[in-house]
């Protein structure tokens, strides 16, 4: 059964309140309404985190998830891209299931990949375990941030440059060297029990 998008009276008002506040962004053009763009933000990016929360059952998770949907709707806004400012709220949690069902989708492919190549990370290239500790190493590797997880398993695991992995996540070659660099860190430190990983 699909998610209501107004499940109270509350949320009701919330979503007229959006639906004002969306059609002041698209009508702004270049000159951008920064107060309507605030308001807006912080009327519907807390009824996204908690979609996020009840389909992802993460925090973290829930707030890459907010912040995507979010940021994706003021942009198509700001750009005239979406056809029917009145109807935003159901754009974006129609964007929220999306991006739901494309998460599930990565967290089942990376569950694959570890069955399959739960030795890599014990590799050379990272020398942070012995290959007897895999589970340890899935542990660790759960704990990272959705974006530092992302881009370990495909540097590693699916062995693909910099400039790909950027390229499919948005990001610059630049950004997936440091944002690797710091994975592997975050990583290193957790199997090998120095300090716990930060949220």
């Amino acid at each position: 059964m699909p998610d209501a998008v107004q499940a109270n009276p509350a949320e009701s008002a919330e979503s007229d309140a959006a639906v004002m506040l969306a059609l002041r962004i698209a009508g702004a053009g270049a000159a951008r309404d920064m107060d309507a763009e605030t308001a807006f933000y912080r009327q519907l990016a807390p009824r996204v985190r908690r979609y996020g929360l009840r389909h992802l059952r993460d925090a973290s998770a829930a707030d890459d998830l907010m912040q995507q949907v979010m940021l994706l709707a003021l942009d198509q806004l700001r750009a005239g891209r979406v056809r029917e400012p009145e109807r935003v709220v159901s754009f974006i949690f129609g964007s929220c299931r999306t991006l739901v069902l494309a998460m599930h989708r990565k967290e089942s492919r990376r569950e694959s990949l570890m069955e399959r190549h739960g030795e890599v990370l014990a590799s050379a290239d990272i020398a942070i375990a012995p290959r007897h500790d895999h589970e340890r190493v899935a542990r660790c590797l759960d704990a990272l941030r959705e974006r530092e997880r992302s881009v370990l398993l495909m540097s590693f695991y699916d062995e693909k440059p910099a400039w790909e992995v950027a390229d499919e996540l948005g990001l610059t070659a630049g950004n997936v060297r440091v944002i690797r660099h710091r994975g592997i860190t975050q990583l290193r430190r957790c199997v090998e029990g120095s300090r716990e990983l930060t949220a």
